[in-house]
C-alpha cells in the first residue's frame, strides 16, 4: 500500500539514520528486548526513531521499511529485513544487499503489491524473471520471502496472482508467502490468512507473511482509536496463535497510526501488549 513517494522518503530517511552510531540506541533497554512476548511481531516504518517506541515495550523483534538501506538507528535487538521494492530499486541492489546479510539480516523480501498498477507493478512474469535475477541468487545467505501480494479477490491479482507467479518461479528457492490485507473486520482478515496458509502449504512453503495489515478505514489514518483497539487486540492473538504464520506487522509504525505524537496511543497499546 506504501507509495513510490512514499518509499523515496522511506529511503531518505534511512540514509540520514546511517549517520548515527548504532551503539547510541536502546542499550538501557535491551533487558526488556530479551522479553519478547511474540517473535512474529513487527514494525512497518517509514521514520526509523518511530520503531524505538515500539521496541522499549519488548515486544517487537523486526522491522522493514520498504526499501533496502541498511538502518543502524534500529534498536538492539530488531532484526532489519530488506526489501527489493521494486523496478525503480534494481540499481545499488546488489552491493547493497551484501552488506546487508553481512550485517546480519536472515530474510529478504520481494517486490511491494506487484499485482496493483499503483505499486511494484509487474506481470506474474516478469516478476519471477526479475526475482530469479535479483533475489534468488542469495537464497544460500538468506530466505528469501514471496513478493507481498494484496488482498485483492480480483482474478490476476491477490493469491492468484502469486500463483501465476509460482508457475514461472518454481525454481526460485523461495521459503515464505507475504501479503497484505485491508478489510473491514478480523473474520474477514482470518478467512484471507488461512487461505494464504493453504496456498502457500499447496507449493511447500514453511512460512506466512502478512507485511501489511489494517481497517479499510484506516488507511490514511486510524479513524476511530476504540473500533481499531479493539480489532488490533483481536487480529494480533489470532495471528499469534496461528502456526503457518511467523511474521506480521500492522500498518503502520508512525504518528495517527500506531503513535500519537511519537507515543503510544491506544491502538499502539493494543498492538504491543497482547501476548501469545
Amino acid at each position: 500500500m506504501v507509495s513510490f513517494t512514499s518509499i523515496l522518503t522511506a529511503g531518505l530517511l534511512a540514509t540520514t539514520a546511517l549517520a548515527v552510531p548504532h551503539n547510541m540506541h536502546m542499550h538501557r533497554d535491551l533487558h526488556k528486548m530479551q522479553k519478547r512476548t511474540s517473535t512474529k511481531r513487527g514494525a512497518a516504518y517509514n521514520d526509523v526513531s518511530t520503531v524505538t517506541t515500539l521496541a522499549e515495550t519488548g515486544t517487537i523483534s523486526w522491522a522493514y521499511n520498504w526499501v533496502f538501506t541498511t538502518d543502524t538507528g534500529l534498536p538492539s535487538g530488531v532484526e532489519y529485513v530488506p526489501m527489493l521494492w521494486g523496478t525503480s530499486f534494481f540499481s545499488g541492489w546488489l552491493s547493497a544487499i551484501e552488506t546487508i546479510l553481512s550485517s546480519g539480516s536472515d530474510y529478504i523480501m520481494g517486490f511491494n503489491e506487484p499485482d496493483m498498477a499503483s505499486q511494484a507493478d509487474m506481470t506474474p512474469s516478469e516478476a519471477a524473471g526479475y526475482y530469479m535475477q535479483y533475489i534468488t541468487p542469495f537464497s544460500g545467505s538468506a530466505k528469501l520471502i514471496s513478493p507481498a501480494v494484496t488482498s485483492s479477490s480480483t482474478d490476476g491479482q491477490g493469491l492468484s496472482w502469486f500463483e501465476e507467479f509460482m508457475t514461472d518461479c518454481s525454481s526460485c528457492n523461495i521459503t515464505g508467502l507475504a501479503v497484505h490485507w485491508y478489510g473491514d473486520s478480523v473474520d474477514d482478515l482470518k478467512t484471507f490468512v488461512e487461505d494464504a496458509v493453504s496456498t502457500a502449504s499447496n507449493y511447500g512453503l514453511e512460512e506466512v507473511w502478512v507485511t501489511e495489515f489494517a481497517l479499510n478505514a484506516d488507511i490514511s489514518g486510524v479513524a476511530d482509536q476504540s473500533t481499531t483497539a479493539e480489532f488490533v487486540t483481536e487480529a494480533v492473538a489470532w495471528l499469534d496463535a496461528q502456526s503457518g504464520v511467523t511474521r506480521y506487522s500492522y500498518f503502520m509504525c508512525a504518528d495517527n497510526y500506531l503513535l500519537t505524537d511519537g507515543a503510544l496511543n491506544s491502538v499502539g497499546s493494543a498492538y504491543t501488549s497482547t501476548s501469545i
